[in-house]
């Protein structure tokens, strides 16, 4: 599967930071287990559509 994140943006958001290099693959990670939590919420209550209440 293709990154998820961006990591401009995310080394923007963090401002001043310094962002260990593992720190992308493991929010990556989190993000993705986010998301297919979400789509199975939204299968579970018979829909194609994902919404924000599905996270």
């Amino acid at each position: 599967m293709a990154d998820l994140i961006v990591k401009a943006a995310v080394k923007e958001a963090l401002n001043d930071k310094n962002v260990a290099s593992d720190f992308y693959d493991a929010l990556d990670e989190e993000v993705k287990e986010l998301l297919e939590d979400a789509a199975r919420r939204a299968e579970e209550n018979d829909r194609k559509t994902v919404q924000p209440r599905d996270l």
